[in-house]
Parts: C-alpha cells; sequence; structure tokens
C-alpha cells in the first residue's frame, strides 16, 4: 500500500500545479478571519514517510485557500510500528484490528474530526455511531448531489440500513468487461453489449474461440492473467453472495447445487479451452521463447494484451496500460496493435443489475465526537464538489463521482458508461465481518477448496464429489479454529482470496497456514 501511495504522490503533486488558477475564483470569499485552529484528518494507514501524500491527496489546496486551518494527518494504524515490532517466537508478528484501531482514534481523548475509510468499515461504524449522518448537512447547505453518479450513492446508502448517507467519496473505482473487437471481427461474431449476463458472455466466448495449441484464441479470461479457476469462481458468484460457512463459523455452506453449479461454469471454461490456464500460458511463452531466444516482450503474461483473448475483465485502469501498449506498437516485436472497447461487467440473471466490483477507497466522513463539526462539513463539501472533481478527473487511476467530469481520458473514445451503470453488490453482515476479525484464521478453510477445483479441471473429480470432499476439509479446520483461532494448521494450499472490500476480491499467492 506504501508503494501504491507513493506513486500517486507525483500524480497529485502535478495536478495540484496545473490547477490552482482554476480553484482560485473559488477561494473568493471563502476565507475565514477567524482565529487559526487544527482540523484533525484521520486514516487508517499511515506514517511520517507518507504524511506528503495524504496532504498533497486531500488536504493542501483546501489549506491553501483557507489559511485559518491547519491539518493534523492522525494515522489508525503507523506503519512504522509495525515494521519495528519484535514478532513472537514463532516468528509472526501480532497484527492489529484496524476496526478497533479506527474506533480508538474516533473515541479517544482528541479524536480527530474527519476521517477516510475504506467501503468495508462504514456498515459497521455506522452502526456503531460512531460517523454524523450526513442527509441534514446536505439539505441545509444545499449541496448538491443530483451530479453524483447513481452507483455511488447507491452504493454509500446500502451501507445503512434505512439508506441515509454517512460518507461522501471524490472517487471510485469500478471493473469492467474488455474485448478486442479484431477477435470478434475475425470469427464473424457479433461485439459485446451493455447488459449481458455471464450466460451470454460465456456462449459469445465459445463463438470466438478459435485455433489449436499455442496458436489458439481464447474467448474469455475472467483475470487478465491467465487464471486457477477456483479464483474465476468467486468473482463469477460474488453476486449471489453464496457462503462457505455458516455465520459463526462453525460449520461447511459448500456443499449444495448452488456452489455446484457456479463449479460446473466455471471448469467447463477450462476444460472446454474457452480460458487459457497457467498451463496454457506457459506453454505459449515458452513457444516464443524457442522460437526466438533473444524476444523482449514487454507485456509479459497478459493474455489480453498479447492478442490471445477476446475478453478479459479488468479494473478501470487498465485503460492506462492499453493505451500505452497502442501508442509504443512500434517498439513491442511482433505485436499487433488492436481496437478495444469496454461493457458493464456480466450480471447474474437472478440478481440483475449488480455487479461492476465497484469499490471506494476514499470515503469521507465526520466524527460523530467530533471538535471542529462546521469546519469538518466545509472540508468534506469541498472534496466532494464539483471544482475538485474537475481537478480529479484527471487522475490515472480512478473515476470521480460526478458524472460531469467522467469523460474518456488521453483523447481515446470507449463506453465510459460501462463502469457507472450496475449497483455495487450489498456490504456484508455485521456477523461476518466479526467472524473474520474472531478467527483470522478461518481463511484456512477454503484452501482445499483450490486443489480440488484443480482436480475438477481435470477430469479427475466431479464437481460434486469435489465439494462433497471441501466440506469435510474445511469442517475439520473449522473445528481446529474453536480452540486455535488464529489457525495455522490448514490443509492444501495455492492462492487465498480474501475480500478487499464487500464487492471485490484479490488474490494472495501464499500457502494456507
Amino acid at each position: 500500500m506504501k508503494r501504491k501511495w507513493a506513486s500517486k504522490a507525483a500524480i497529485v503533486s502535478l495536478s495540484l500545479m496545473m490547477t490552482t488558477s482554476l480553484l482560485a475564483a473559488c477561494s473568493k470569499g471563502s476565507e475565514s478571519t477567524a482565529e487559526k485552529h487544527v482540523l484533525r484528518l484521520g486514516v487508517l494507514y499511515g506514517g511520517t514517510d507518507n504524511e506528503s501524500y495524504v496532504r498533497q491527496q486531500y488536504t493542501d489546496t483546501y489549506e491553501m485557500m483557507h489559511k485559518n486551518i491547519d491539518f493534523e494527518i492522525v494515522s489508525a494504524i503507523d506503519y512504522n510500528d509495525q515494521r519495528y515490532d519484535t514478532p513472537n517466537p514463532d516468528g509472526v508478528t501480532k497484527q492489529p484490528d484496524p476496526f478497533a484501531k479506527m474506533k480508538e482514534m474516533l473515541t479517544g481523548d482528541n479524536p480527530v474530526d474527519v476521517v477516510i475509510l475504506d467501503y468495508s468499515m462504514l456498515r459497521r461504524l455506522i452502526q456503531d455511531n460512531l460517523l454524523q449522518q450526513l442527509d441534514p448537512l446536505i439539505q441545509k447547505s444545499k449541496f448538491d448531489l443530483t451530479d453524483y453518479v447513481p452507483t455511488v450513492i447507491d452504493g454509500i446508502k446500502s451501507a445503512d440500513d434505512s439508506g441515509n448517507i454517512y460518507a461522501l467519496t471524490p472517487t471510485f473505482s469500478s471493473s469492467a468487461l474488455y474485448y478486442n473487437k479484431k477477435l470478434f471481427a475475425d470469427a464473424g461474431v457479433d461485439l459485446p453489449k451493455d447488459g449481458m449476463t455471464w450466460e451470454d458472455v460465456i456462449n459469445t466466448a465459445k463463438l470466438v474461440a478459435k485455433g489449436e495449441g499455442t496458436d489458439r484464441k481464447y474467448g474469455l479470461s475472467i483475470n487478465r492473467w491467465a487464471g486457477d479457476g477456483f479464483s474465476d469462481s468467486q468473482t463469477y458468484a460474488a453476486p449471489l453472495q453464496l457462503k462457505m460457512w455458516d455465520d459463526k463459523g462453525e460449520k461447511m455452506l459448500v456443499n449444495n447445487e448452488q456452489w455446484e453449479s457456479v463449479w460446473n461454469t466455471i471448469a467447463d471454461l477450462y476444460k472446454q479451452k474457452i480460458s487459457p490456464s497457467q498451463e496454457d500460458m506457459s506453454a505459449w511463452q515458452q513457444k516464443i521463447s524457442t522460437d526466438d531466444p533473444n524476444s523482449y516482450n514487454p507485456l509479459g503474461g497478459d493474455m489480453f494484451l498479447n492478442g490471445k483473448v477476446a475478453m478479459t475483465i479488468a479494473e478501470y485502469g487498465y485503460i492506462n496500460e492499453l493505451s500505452n501498449a497502442m501508442n509504443n506498437a512500434s517498439k513491442i516485436k511482433n505485436f499487433n496493435p488492436f481496437d478495444w472497447d469496454v461493457v458493464t461487467m456480466p450480471t447474474q440473471s437472478s440478481k440483475p443489475g449488480i455487479g461492476g466490483n465497484i469499490y471506494f477507497s476514499q470515503l469521507m466522513g465526520i466524527n460523530s465526537k467530533a471538535q471542529n463539526p462546521d469546519d469538518a462539513w466545509d472540508f468534506v463539501q469541498f472534496t466532494n464538489g464539483a471544482e475538485w472533481a474537475e481537478l480529479k478527473s484527471r487522475s490515472s487511476y480512478e473515476l470521480v463521482a460526478r458524472k460531469e467530469y467522467l469523460k474518456p481520458k488521453n483523447g481515446l473514445n470507449y463506453n465510459i458508461n460501462a463502469f457507472t451503470t450496475l449497483k455495487p453488490i450489498p456490504p456484508q453482515s455485521t456477523d461476518t465481518e466479526k467472524l473474520n476479525r474472531d478467527k483470522p484464521g478461518i481463511w484456512e478453510a477454503q484452501s482445499p477448496g483450490y486443489e480440488l477445483f484443480q482436480k475438477v479441471i481435470k477430469g479427475e473429480m466431479s464437481s460434486k464429489e469435489a465439494l462433497q470432499e471441501w466440506e469435510t476439509k474445511g469442517n475439520a479446520v473449522l473445528e481446529k479454529l474453536k480452540t486455535n483461532p488464529n489457525g495455522g494448521n490448514g490443509e492444501g494450499g495455492g492462492p487465498i482470496v480474501r475480500p478487499l472490500d464487500d464487492s471485490a476480491a484479490s488474490v494472495e499467492a501464499e500457502p494456507a497456514g
């Protein structure tokens, strides 16, 4: 995360320099003559070495326009505290509970005024009465939200059972289905369109897939890097919100017809060579290396960029990589540039309009115990206003929440609405969040599923048989967690899928336990 923040700092700094004149007009009359005072801004992770990025990202411009305000940046979890902690005898450094640290920052003797939070925490912060409801402030200030992307507001409201607003975000990220127009033209198949279901996309992928061996062109890669199938099943099933275990973490819930249908669908993509496996990618790369030992491919194993896959799912930031590759096509040996576009993420027919892997990483809320609530609201308004959105629209890694400034970047022409149309997957229940904290080792119960899924792909087991075995092995792990909630004795290995938030997941390649 530190590297991610550092890489963004230069971009934000340049944007601020370029837009001083833009914001100058907004500063007239905004500077108070009141006595100078401190506004405390809280973030979950931080430290002295990245405070400058936080200031560039959030506060510098506001301070420039409000001379009576000094920001103090507060981190709930300091990177350096973890870096210099002495590990336990087993070599493991105990990790702090993020929510407990966030709560401590909000309720301590000197609480922060504004907090920048992740979507995964929003529901619990609301339920624990740690954030101010913003609806009355929005109405009183006549703060215009009509231009906000509907999926952003819908996602924020869904975190509260009554549909109220407790945070706002100037930016968000989202995923979509990218497609290679040339491969569709070569196959004589109609181009994808918005609103397609998973069944539609898979049927289309079967029509586009052509060729044999290392020359084959694949129809779909759910992950733009050749997938392992098990992780793909998590992406595919996310809108269905199927559970691997019960709310108490005591019993596996994978041995049923719904999970069997998911596994059959994804496994068939690999069995029929509709999606490329790791073995397929390795064989293709080996052929390139054999044919030309001195060749260099800066695109690496990205099967879509290399023209080997007709459709893939990727985040908004992938546009930068596509643009850069096409602009430098003449420098890449054996690379043929192609036209591409995007459509909405595939949806489950039983959950229409839901998906998109919407992710809010810059939600801003006001502490219910804020010492300077008026200034806090003024700051939240500013960072979520139209002028700030115009500045943020130059960002290279996220979308702005105001529709007026949502335009294709780099002079490109693509379907930007594909990233904003679908509703986010509803957030997890509080019980699930509590379970993850009380039993950190519960992820070991999913590890056997990875190896068993590979057996299904290879035809060594049916999905039903594999799920039955996963249930048995997973229950054994859950039983051990009753006495050792931190785990450490999980079975199997392979990628463990941990949710970054309630609407997206990341794959961490690490052995269970």
